[in-house]
């Protein structure tokens, strides 16, 4: 009988470009306030390297960044501040 096939999820080798997107409430300070907290955690992200799109109908604003991860706990510390700003709904 042949062994089952089980896979791990592939591991990411630290240093890293870490790409993160954020989906949240399309307000002024959105973008401000995402950079912001992931500064916290990275912060050689610059402001202007963020990059935003707003839904069709402008209620949802999206943000993408590109930062240099050090290890999971930097990306799950990052992951854990962004969920809490009650203005993000989803964070990739």
């Amino acid at each position: 009988m042949a062994k089952p096939v089980t896979k791990e999820p592939p591991k990411i080798e630290f240093p890293c470009r870490y790409s993160i997107r954020v989906l949240g409430e399309g307000h002024d300070q959105f973008i401000d306030r995402v950079v912001e907290i992931i500064q916290g955690h990275a912060p050689e992200l610059e402001r202007e390297h963020a990059k935003a799109k707003n839904s069709s109908k402008g209620t949802w604003l999206s943000v993408h960044v590109v930062i240099n991860a050090t290890g999971e706990e930097q990306l799950a510390a990052i992951h854990t501040s962004l969920k809490a700003y009650s203005s993000v709904k989803m964070v990739l």
